[in-house]
């Protein structure tokens, strides 16, 4: 998706003149995918307040700017360090940058390296603030990331699972998903059979899966450069009553934490829906990360549903997750994630795979 004529370079300059900057340097890959449609991997941008700028890159981009930035942008072929052009180019004024991505040294050499009269002022997270909310066109483009997966689950599933590997399924499913149109996935994939499944990020192992077990799969694809993220637990073999009553627990929490998904509710509250379900089970100290997290260009993105997210509130077209878990050590796990959009009238799946725990060879 490109972000040229979007009109985000124009809405990130009133939020630089809100933040009383005269101009913001903006770095990371997804950040200037988002605000000027650069897909290449050597990209600096610096940002007015008046929504104009200029986009540094090297020689080997040259035709790719001209075809993918934002016309909002002067394109400027840099040889050397992108951000020593950067810095020798800024005129005097207050210029923010994210201290979360930018190290001391390369804020030591800004300064520098940029003429007098420039105040450089920490101002982390502007972009990520617009990138939370998405619009109808990345929405699409989230959907179709998801609907690929749900796809991809029924897929496997008609097959035998017993006695194939962990990492066997996880690479037939990163292959498979290439060849339905996925760029890649988005994240590398999780299957993790019995035991294994109790560790939250389990990576696929050269072992078979075992009748009998639980087996968690949690797999994303990138379409278009954004993300999905969708988790299914399944029964391969008859499970036990342990097995059953645990993800019973888990889906009565992933629920609980659908319903409770809407624009005021913070991320916290929403947390909490789901987490006292399972506390009141008894397994609350083996629910141990938080309900969600954003997705979209990355697959970890603002807005976050934990304990720590804060008060802040939920707006409509946030895309996150509601994944609850529980993992009990040496034994299982069970966890189950749908991709959701935050609507005025409460919460949109974007996963659509059945979640009655399905009973597999």
């Amino acid at each position: 998706m490109s972000g040229a004529g979007s009109g985000r370079p124009e809405r990130l300059g009133r939020l630089i003149a809100e933040a009383e900057l005269d101009a913001l340097i903006v770095e990371g890959a997804a950040n200037l995918r988002y605000l000027s449609g650069y897909t290449g991997s050597n990209g600096l941008v610096l940002v007015n307040a008046d929504g104009g700028g200029r986009f540094y890159t090297d020689f080997r981009y040259a035709s790719q700017v001209a075809e993918e930035v934002d016309g909002a942008f002067e394109c400027e072929i840099v040889t050397g360090e992108l951000l020593d052009a950067m810095a020798r180019s800024l005129a005097a004024g207050r210029v923010g940058f994210d201290d979360t991505r930018t190290s001391v040294s390369r804020r030591a050499k800004l300064g520098e390296l940029a003429p007098a009269g420039v105040e450089f002022v920490a101002a982390p997270g502007l972009v990520e603030r617009m990138r939370a909310v998405k619009d109808e066109r990345e929405i699409e483009l989230i959907a179709a990331a998801a609907k690929l997966i749900d796809e991809l689950l029924g897929w496997l599933f008609a097959g035998r699972l017993s006695g194939r590997t962990e990492r066997e399924l996880a690479i037939t499913l990163e292959h498979e998903m290439r060849l339905q149109g996925a760029t890649a996935p988005s994240f590398s994939s999780i299957v993790a059979g019995g035991a294994h499944g109790a560790l939250p990020h389990a990576q696929p192992r050269d072992v078979p899966i075992e009748p009998g077990t639980l087996v968690t799969f949690d797999i994303g694809a990138l379409v278009d450069g954004y993300c999905s993220d969708c988790t299914r637990t399944v029964a391969v073999g008859e499970p036990s009553a342990r097995a059953r009553e645990v993800y019973e627990v888990v889906l009565r929490a992933q629920l609980a934490g659908l319903e409770a998904i809407a624009p005021g509710v913070s991320g916290r509250d929403a947390d909490a829906r789901a987490r006292a379900v399972i506390e009141e089970a008894g397994y609350g100290e083996y629910f141990g990360h938080g309900l969600g997290h954003g997705v979209g260009l990355e697959i970890h993105e603002a807005p976050r549903l934990s304990r720590i997210s804060g008060d802040q509130a939920l707006l409509a077209g946030n895309v996150v997750t509601v994944e609850p878990g529980v993992y009990l050590p040496g034994e299982l796990g069970v966890r189950i994630e749908d991709l959701t959009v935050v609507r005025a009238g409460g919460v949109q799946l974007l996963s659509g795979f059945t979640k009655e725990l399905l009973v597999l060879d």
